[in-house]
């Protein structure tokens, strides 16, 4: 498996991510850089120029029509795809940390960072408004007191935002608009359609049915308020890195510093399988193909030997997802491996370091043919 080496930054990867058909990467780094990238052939496509300070996120949207940038700069940047040209510039009290596109592309949402005194906040601005980007006013803020967010992605058909946060807590917050007078008006219609039984003697199983079924229409319909913690959970001991869904959006994989990723049930946050290793796990990906989940992790920057590569173990490493046990590790990085992303076909990965560099891998055959004997 001979990658492709994709060198177009002179720091460290912060992010690396596909848009929906795969025929680009975009990647970003501490540098104040974004690229995007020819997949298949590793030939450099463009760059987007004006950020000031190192690039934390990246995402494209559905139509792959418009790129999303949140720097350390204090701004998040909106993009055309195609020219390079910047859209429009929202500037923030602190950097951002994550971003992303809703599933129509209309929505946008990222994270603000808790620092200088400020705090942390999802800010929510709707594109089709260009009065919310001409005043620099979102639609909705929500603050996070407690742990700042370090990353957050789409939950799905976009009614929901699924946060990970500095102190290993998962977060569900409604990313729907409250509409004024709607929750009365539903509960009204509640109401009115599970009517009480008006007959005489009415047997107490009948009262037990009809308050069942009232109680599970309210809480099927009830209105969410914006911004309310809709789930929260705490499986991880240390600061979620990242967060990828998987290609149905019904389930995400976390990767943390408590040395573990964990896959978890994108509606209820119920966590289904952990995967274990022996050093800080900074990025996951699920295969869109196979039971296959990839980690990319490594000792921090700081703690860093200088001996061998293989001293900080910084393979990315492939577990299988319903056994969790590890069948397969790719060397390649002189560092750490700060994002890993698989293409959406399955038929390969790429994975971005420390070292500044981003390795497109592509699967020999013997992948595709490998069967996994619990």
């Amino acid at each position: 498996m001979k990658p492709i080496l994709l060198q177009g930054h002179e720091r460290s990867i912060t992010q690396i991510k596909y848009n929906r058909e795969g025929d680009l990467l975009f990647t970003v780094a501490k540098d104040p850089i974004v690229n995007v990238w020819y997949s298949v052939n590793g030939e450099r496509l463009g760059t987007y120029m004006g950020h000031t300070g190192a690039v934390w996120c990246v995402d494209a949207d559905w139509d792959t029509k418009h790129v999303l940038t949140g720097s350390a700069d204090n701004s998040c940047r909106l993009w055309d795809c195609e020219t390079g040209k910047q859209l429009a510039l929202l500037k923030t009290n602190s950097a951002v940390r994550t971003c992303g596109f809703d599933f129509g592309g209309n929505i946008i949402m990222f994270s603000t960072d808790k620092q200088m005194g400020y705090q942390c906040f999802v800010s929510f601005f709707d594109l089709r408004d260009p009065s919310q980007i001409d005043n620099n006013e979102p639609y909705m803020k929500i603050p996070c007191n407690d742990s700042k967010i370090t990353s957050a992605v789409w939950g799905p058909l976009g009614e929901c935002i699924i946060a990970g946060h500095e102190g290993g807590e998962l977060n569900q917050y409604s990313a729907k608009r409250s509409q004024p007078g709607a929750e009365s008006a539903l509960c009204h219609r509640g109401a009115g359609m599970y009517s009480r039984p008006r007959v005489n003697g009415a047997s107490s199983r009948k009262k037990k049915t009809f308050h069942r079924q009232k109680e599970q229409h309210m809480q099927r319909h009830s209105v969410k308020r914006s911004g309310e913690v809709l789930v929260n959970v705490k499986e991880h001991s240390r600061q979620i890195n990242d967060i990828q869904l998987s290609r149905d959006m019904t389930m995400f994989v976390t990767a943390s510093k408590d040395n573990t990723a964990k896959l978890f049930d994108s509606t209820t946050l119920e966590h289904q399988k952990t995967f274990r290793t022996e050093r800080p796990v900074n990025s996951a990906a699920l295969s869109p193909n196979y039971d296959h989940v990839v980690l990319g992790g490594g000792q921090e920057a700081m703690d860093v030997t200088t001996t061998s590569t293989r001293i900080g173990k910084f393979e990315a490493r492939f577990f299988h997802l319903a056994f969790e046990e590890e069948f397969g590790r790719v060397k390649g990085h002189f560092g750490p491996i700060n994002s890993v992303a698989f293409h959406p076909d399955g038929k390969s990965y790429s994975s971005g370091g420390e070292d500044g560099y981003v390795r497109i891998h592509y699967f020999d055959p013997q992948y595709f043919e490998f069967e996994f004997e619990a």
